[in-house]
């Protein structure tokens, strides 16, 4: 009989959580969410030296945080560093990093450490794009895709997240992509990695809920392409809907997302309805939607970054 009382307890528990969580799911649609202040935290973003990296590091300068900057351009780091204090960003830290080799994000991760302090937001950023075919692709250029775009994500959370558990504060950022919530044509390397990242950053973030570790927040990014220079020459068929994001609104919306601890930010919204869409549409008319929207299509064109040797 007691366990038949326990179920019902449970039940009845589980029932009232969820009333008070779609409540307030309610609410916070019609009245924006509070942001919490980020003034004197120590950010880290990877893959500052450029793009979406740097445009970040600008908005968190102005919103007062301390930054510290990796990339593995020098120069282009440094150009970062001298906008982010012109911004007024309260002190600025750079740290040139291959964020593909694990010994090399160990060791500048302990220079962080001695030099700044324990970081309180991790920004995982860095990413490149090969562009090519699965069968194209060589295997050196599709490892190096899996060491930046995924596993340097491994050696970032082992480096930093301890310190967050120890001070029951810190937030974990991770910037996956579209292309880690549907397969695209043309992008079989950059998909695996951003699912794998999506996933990762997923199970960590069950994790510290589990452990009710509650000082911990998770921030999953996944936006359609964004106009930096990485996708250049892709295209959209579907403007309306999907349109190719300007990195302005990008940046602004994932900052958002951050000071309001948002779990998930897809860009456009209207990635929301496409991942609804797949989970019960028959698989023709899946493909069919997609041929409509241009998907098989979108990286015939693509010419990418082009980067000074």
């Amino acid at each position: 009989m007691a366990p038949n009382l326990n179920s019902v307890k449970n039940l009845f528990v589980f029932l009232g959580k969820s009333v008070f969580a779609l409540l307030e799911v309610m609410v916070f649609t019609f009245i924006p969410r509070p942001q919490k202040s980020v003034a004197g935290e120590i950010v880290l973003i990877t893959g500052s030296g450029s793009g979406l990296g740097r445009l970040l590091a600008l908005k968190f300068a102005r919103l007062g945080s301390v930054l510290v900057l990796w990339d593995v351009s020098k120069e282009g780091n440094e150009e970062t560093s001298k906008m982010a204090c012109e911004a007024g960003a309260a002190k600025v830290y750079t740290y040139t990093c291959d964020c593909s080799r694990k010994e090399e994000v160990y060791r500048v991760a302990d220079q962080v450490k001695k030099e700044v302090g324990d970081v309180s937001i991790l920004i995982n950023n860095a990413g490149i794009v090969t562009g090519k075919k699965f069968l194209d692709c060589p295997d050196e250029l599709m490892e190096k895709s899996i060491d930046v775009n995924f596993k340097a994500h491994l050696w970032t959370y082992k480096a930093f997240l301890p310190a967050m558990i120890a001070n029951d504060h810190g937030h974990l950022v991770c910037i996956s992509s579209s292309a880690g919530l549907i397969g695209v044509n043309g992008l079989a390397d950059y998909c695996a990695t951003k699912f794998a990242a999506f996933g990762f950053a997923e199970s960590v973030f069950m994790e510290t809920f589990a452990k009710k570790q509650n000082g911990v927040k998770t921030t999953i990014v996944c936006p359609f392409f964004i106009n930096t220079g990485m996708f250049d020459g892709c295209t959209t068929g579907c403007p309306f809907l999907l349109p190719i994001l300007e990195p302005e609104y990008a940046v602004r919306k994932i900052v958002a997302a951050i000071l309001q601890e948002k779990p998930y930010l897809y860009m456009p919204r209207f990635m929301y309805f496409i991942v609804f869409l797949k989970s019960f549409l028959p698989l023709k008319i899946g493909m069919l939607l997609a041929e409509y929207m241009g998907i098989f299509n979108s990286m015939d064109g693509f010419s990418g970054h082009k980067k000074k040797d």
